[in-house]
């Protein structure tokens, strides 16, 4: 388990990682459909995520707020080698279901 890392199933929807602002703004999609559960688990912690030991474990201070760090020192990731879908305009202050 994850510190600040939420899972939602979404029923017919691919999946995919959403990553927030501290202000729930969406900063960037990373879809997950083509990976493998190691491949995600690596990603995770490239993104700076802290892996709690048991899901009641302290989490260090250093990582109360992780991964919270400027888009652009985010790694890189693999486009889908898919299709894929343009995501529909919303308006401003509108928040999607993740």
């Amino acid at each position: 388990m994850c510190h600040n890392l939420e899972m939602k199933h979404l029923p017919g929807a691919d999946p995919e990682l959403v990553l927030l602002s501290h202000r729930y703004e969406e900063l960037e999609r990373i879809p997950l459909s083509d990976m493998t559960r190691e491949e995600i688990n690596q990603l995770v912690q490239e993104l700076g995520f802290y892996r709690k030991e048991t899901p009641n474990a302290p989490v260090p201070e250093e990582f109360q707020f992780a991964p919270a760090r400027p888009l652009s020192t985010l790694p890189p990731h693999q486009a889908p080698t898919t299709d894929s879908k343009t995501l529909p305009e919303r308006d401003e202050g509108e928040h999607p279901d993740l």
